[in-house]
């Protein structure tokens, strides 16, 4: 008998109960606001837990409830080692509870790696991937979790109507199959009412019991997670507990077996509404931290790192240690999502900016070693993309002579901007312009000589001097008379040059040194009015052939762009391939909130511009550059009754707002897509701007990169719960359908819809949550204002568009380089020196292989890519290797791999991720 002297209630089953905490880091307060209340209830945790040796607790399956609580708390740390090795609290496997779609495939990998290697330190990671909150999931999750060591996964939102039990074996791609435990009837709150006082208990877990048998089936254990957000630990919970027979566990003291033979088989990523709200306007919102955040990821995976385990030197790994904290911080389910207050974006927007300049403090580092060999007249250019890269590079040289290479070969190349050379010409006092200088530097230049001549005192500026200036000096000379003063800087010209470059590698350029000659044989074809030197890089047999522009039509011979009248382009590829009018902008309104879009009930729909301007910026032969200004009236904002959030708007505004939209649409020679910059200065609120590409041919499908897969979608999305299942989905760096592709810098939003691909460039709403949302029976959040997700102000967005013949896969190496630009960098080495040879870091090549990192772990590199092909396929390393084997995904070493002659054929299967650690030469 309990001590109340109350008979244990008898079950056939015994029901689990699993206490948590569902912790947002971050939401409708800001971080510092929440975690004082963190230390409050994991302070009450503790003791309650060393008072009563039965409990249990779940602590939200990510560290970072634990580093946030130490920091504060730090002589806690034993007291959390001890209850973790007893097995009686469960903390990790991730650092923190992410978004899976709005970050990339590394950003997750470096994710579950932080946090089970601070668990680790602790007693140990819950061998659980507990995904219990995140807006759907991503398809290659069961095998990120795999190749991690997990054998389970724990999922609530997206799971789609064909599940009926609650467990299902979770396929990736691959065919990694996972025992995936869901939480139905309530989701990680499913047990929470169960122990809110003792009345009725008996009544509330036979409820219980017959509500998870439909789920469960007849024999077996049914899990209760008692816990929601933020919540604290009842007291006197084990009392309470056995009063109905049950048992207080950890998640991972439930989840036994890891069999996954005769479960119900779900395959790919989970999005369906049918049994929860995703919430997919999360996507949308808050562009410019998606957008920071794709720039950010990259410079850290694609720049910083990679160069720094190739030609860094000393490998500066907490530097890029702190830039994976904050990247994985802002990863955040409510963080990266903008789906929090104003002042939880401004948060997660300057942790997003650290994390980049940490990473470009790395990269510039690196360069700067390297720059250190290229004449100070010269450019260093490196290659972030482990292929021959060739493409064209926007350098900044002095003078007017011609670029050469090492070999001192031409460079083609195209003029497209002269500096001004007269910076000053005033009547002044000469002292008053000696208070300009500084040091040496005078308008952003440095002073190369000084000269007095008839009144006038010159100075002779350049970007470097070897002259020590003394301004003492020049003010003891004789100045008397002089009433003028000039300033004269160096020639200097802004040019496109085509260069090749080898991979991971880097080569160089610089005006042609006076009196050096050189004449090479001039190939057929090749671009009329420039030298040419090379053969096409992009994959042609041929010459790359110019590219030709004017205020109608560019084309460079794999690509024609004709510009309409209406402003919007149509695209002919070289096999005929046509997009017929892209670009159409379109103006809807949106008065959902930062979860949902919700259209007025009568919907102003604003496509067509009032009128359409063309400007030619640059014709060719390398660039052709025109700017389309196309000006609309847009309503001015959502017409609420009265204005209050909780009356839904019936329509638009009258008010409106003339805006002007601005496109750059450039080609390159060489370059089989055509690249945007689309510009407007957004004055309006309670709206959507989507971009619409129209389709070359009809398609009931849609094929999107991110993490790690490439996914096809319908039309439509699965519903069931409530939530309006809208067909909105996010592509990271492409998506195509029907014979056209977008390239993207960021994380994007986009649908299918009436034979065109529309892609949100902006969806401005005023609140966290609304009670009442059109498209939503239940509110999200609580209704609290969020004016900054307006996003007022100048909005910018690049991409490209590419038609394409037969498959998606003609799309992958396109997307590569269209996101990983050749980098230059200044000489910063004596004048004398000459160019280095080119040089190369290391080469991964492979129908379908993408490399996702490459970076240092002890003395071995460790390159991880990733099979974006159907097809089991191999991967070609090479750049004379001397060693190397497998590594799981937390580095850890498995299994020698053959090398011969420097090159390791790796064999892969279809979506297959790979690790593996390589060692090199000490000097490449």
């Amino acid at each position: 008998m309990s001590e109340r002297g109350e008979r244990p209630i008898k079950h056939s089953t015994e029901i689990v109960v699993v206490p948590h905490t569902h912790w947002d880091r971050e939401w409708y307060e800001p971080f510092q606001r929440f975690r004082l209340r963190l230390v409050a209830l994991l302070d009450e945790v503790l003791d309650t837990m060393e008072r009563e040796p039965g409990y249990h607790f779940t602590l939200d399956g990510q560290l970072a409830c634990v580093d946030d609580y130490l920091e504060v708390r730090p002589e806690n740390r034993d007291r959390i080692a001890a209850l973790v090795e007893s097995g009686r609290l469960a903390i990790g496997p991730w650092q923190i509870l992410l978004d899976e779609f709005l970050c990339s495939g590394e950003n997750i990998v470096r994710n579950l790696e932080l946090g089970m290697d601070r668990a680790d330190k602790l007693g140990g990671a819950m061998p659980v991937g507990y995904l219990p909150d995140m807006f759907g999931h991503t398809a290659q999750m069961p095998q990120i979790l795999r190749k991690a060591g997990l054998l389970h996964a724990c999922v609530y939102r997206g799971v789609p109507s064909s599940v009926t039990t609650d467990a299902f074996a979770w396929v990736a791609p691959d065919g990694t199959a996972l025992r995936t435990q869901y939480l139905p009837a309530g989701g990680y709150g499913n047990g929470a009412h169960l122990f809110y006082d003792t009345d009725g208990l008996a009544g509330r877990a036979a409820e219980f019991v017959k509500t998870m048998r439909a789920w469960h089936g007849p024999e077996g254990d049914l899990l209760a997670m008692y816990g929601t957000d933020h919540s604290a630990p009842v007291r006197g919970l084990p009392e309470m507990v056995k009063a109905i027979g049950a048992r207080m566990d950890t998640l991972c003291g439930y989840i036994g077996t890891s069999e996954v033979e005769g479960l119900p088989r779900v395959h790919g990523e989970l999005r369906s509404h049918a049994r929860a709200n995703i919430l997919p306007g999360v996507i949308s919102i808050r562009p410019h931290i998606k957008q920071a955040m794709g720039r950010a990821e990259r410079m850290v995976e694609r720049y910083a790192e990679p160069l720094a385990a190739l030609w860094g030197g000393e490998w500066p790994g907490r530097f890029l240690d702190m830039a994976w904290w904050r990247l994985v911080d802002a990863s955040g389910h409510d963080s990266v999502t903008g789906c929090g207050v104003d002042e939880t974006a401004q948060q997660v927007a300057a942790r997003i900016a650290e994390a980049e300049h940490l990473g470009q403090a790395v990269r510039d580092m690196v360069t700067a070693r390297l720059a250190a060999a290229v004449p100070s007249d010269g450019v260093l250019v490196v290659n972030p993309t482990p292929d021959v890269r060739g493409g064209i590079v926007i350098v900044d040289v002095a003078g007017t002579d011609p670029l050469v290479d090492a070999l001192g070969a031409p460079v083609p190349t195209q003029p497209l901007e002269y500096a001004p050379t007269l910076l000053l010409d005033a009547e002044m006092d000469p002292a008053t312009a000696l208070t300009f200088v500084h040091g040496t530097e005078l308008y952003g230049q440095h002073i190369t000589g000084w000269a007095v001549e008839d009144g006038t005192l010159t100075f002779m500026v350049a970007r470097e001097t070897s002259v020590v200036f003394d301004v003492a000096e020049l003010r003891r000379e004789a100045l008397d008379g002089v009433t003028r003063v000039r300033i004269v800087a160096e020639p200097r010209r802004t040019v496109a040059a085509m260069v090749e470059v080898p991979p991971l590698g880097h080569t160089s350029l610089r005006p042609r040194p006076h009196g050096q000659v050189f004449d090479p044989p001039v190939p057929s074809g090749g671009l009329p009015g420039v030298q040419h030197h090379a053969t096409c890089w992009m994959g042609s047999d041929s010459a790359t052939l110019p590219v030709r522009g004017d205020e109608e039509v560019l084309d460079n011979g794999l690509l024609r762009v004709v510009i309409n009248r209406d402003g919007t382009l149509t695209l002919i590829g070289q096999d005929g391939t046509t997009v017929s009018g892209a670009g159409r902008i379109v103006d809807g309104g949106d008065v959902g909130d930062t979860y949902n879009h919700a259209p007025p009930a009568a919907d102003l729909i604003v496509s067509e511009p009032s009128s359409v301007e063309v400007e030619t910026v640059w014709s060719g032969p390398l660039v052709a550059v025109a700017d389309v200004r196309r000006t609309y009236t847009w309503p001015a904002a959502g017409d609420a009754l009265d204005g209050a959030p909780e009356v839904p708007a019936l329509s638009r505004t009258s008010r409106t707002e003339e805006i002007v939209v601005t496109t750059r649409v450039e080609l390159r020679a060489g370059e089989p897509f055509v690249r945007l910059h689309i510009t407007f200065d957004n004055r309006c609120d309670d709206h959507r701007v989507r971009l619409h590409i129209p389709l070359p041919a009809a398609t009931a499908e849609s094929y999107a990169e991110g993490q790690f897969a490439v996914v096809t979608r319908g039309l439509t999305a699965e519903g069931g719960c409530g939530e309006t299942p809208l067909p909105t989905f996010p592509a990271s760096s492409w998506v195509a359908a029907g014979g056209v592709a977008a390239l993207l810098e960021h994380v994007t939003e986009y649908e299918l819809v009436d034979g065109e691909l529309a892609l949100t460039l902006l969806r401005s709403v005023g609140y966290l949550s609304r009670n009442r949302n059109a498209l939503r029976p239940e509110p999200a959040g609580p209704q609290l204002p969020a004016p900054a997700a307006q996003l007022r102000g100048v909005r910018s967005v690049s991409l490209a568009l590419m038609p394409y013949e037969s498959s998606w896969g003609e799309v992958v190496p396109q997307a590569e380089a269209f996101r990983h630009d050749l980098l230059v960098v200044p000489g910063l080495g004596d004048r004398d020196l000459p160019l280095p040879t080119p040089a190369s870091g290391l080469s991964v090549t492979g129908e379908g292989v993408v490399m996702t990192s490459l970076r240092m772990r002890d003395d071995w590199r460790e390159l991880r890519v990733v099979a974006l092909t159907p097809d089991d396929t191999e991967a070609v390393i090479s750049g004379r290797l001397l060693q190397a084997r497998h590594a799981d995904l937390r580095g850890r070493p498995g299994e020698s791999l053959e090398v011969t002659d420097g090159v390791v054929r790796l064999p892969l299967k279809g979506w297959e991720i790979a690790t593996i650690q390589i060692r090199q030469p000490a000097t490449l």
